[in-house]
């Protein structure tokens, strides 16, 4: 099978995962799958959990790069790959893996999958999701409390202390090698069917 990565970058909850679920919507499941970079944080249970969540999630070296890029590569050459089940609430990876075998379209999201030269090089199309700050940090706030079983004050805390300032340093610079930059993700319907469009001239 010949498969292609699409990247799909932007900040906390800037709507990288709407957008990838509207990619989504037409496909069989043979097609097209979705691959988080959230799967590929570095795991952390050889620390003390005090110190885990003290750590900055939001920077390029809290993710497992050689693993995310060695999985895409592999991908691509029509291998499986078993990606790590991350859990949040502990910042550990858990002991199951979860199965993702060769697709014609891989759709590659999460905040910094822009910012790594190796994944760049990787991606048959890059997208970047560009949506207010205030917007992305209500999504953000809402996200952390109701699934991650975050208190207020710590995701707060986290967003002024890392989020922000690693969103302005990685994030944000990362825009400008995107083929196509999308206000809204999700909501931008015609973004999609343009993105629709590009995915239909690889697999057809």
């Amino acid at each position: 099978m010949n498969s292609v990565l699409i990247g799909i970058a932007g900040g906390t909850g800037s709507g990288k995962t709407s957008l990838a679920k509207g990619i989504l919507a037409d496909y069989g499941t043979g097609e097209v799958i979705v691959l988080e970079q959230d799967s590929y944080y570095k795991d952390l249970s050889h620390i003390l959990y005090e110190e885990r969540t003290a750590q900055n999630y939001d920077h390029p070296d809290a993710i497992d790069i050689a693993l995310f890029e060695n999985h895409l590569i592999s991908l691509l050459a029509g291998d499986s790959v078993q990606v790590p089940v991350y859990d949040f609430s502990t910042h550990v990876r858990m002991d199951n893996h979860r199965t993702i075998t060769p697709h014609h379209v891989i759709v590659v999201e999460g905040i910094l999958v822009l910012h790594y030269t190796q994944l760049r090089n990787l991606f048959s199309l890059k997208v970047f999701v560009d949506t207010p700050a205030d917007i992305r940090y209500i999504r953000r706030l809402t996200r952390d409390i109701k699934e991650r079983g975050r208190t207020m004050e710590s995701v707060v805390n986290q967003y002024l202390k890392t989020v922000r300032p690693m969103h302005e340093q990685f994030v944000e610079p990362s825009k400008y090698f995107a083929d196509i930059i999308v206000p809204e993700g999700g909501q931008n319907k015609a973004a999609v069917d343009l993105i629709r469009t590009k995915i239909n001239s690889i697999i057809n």
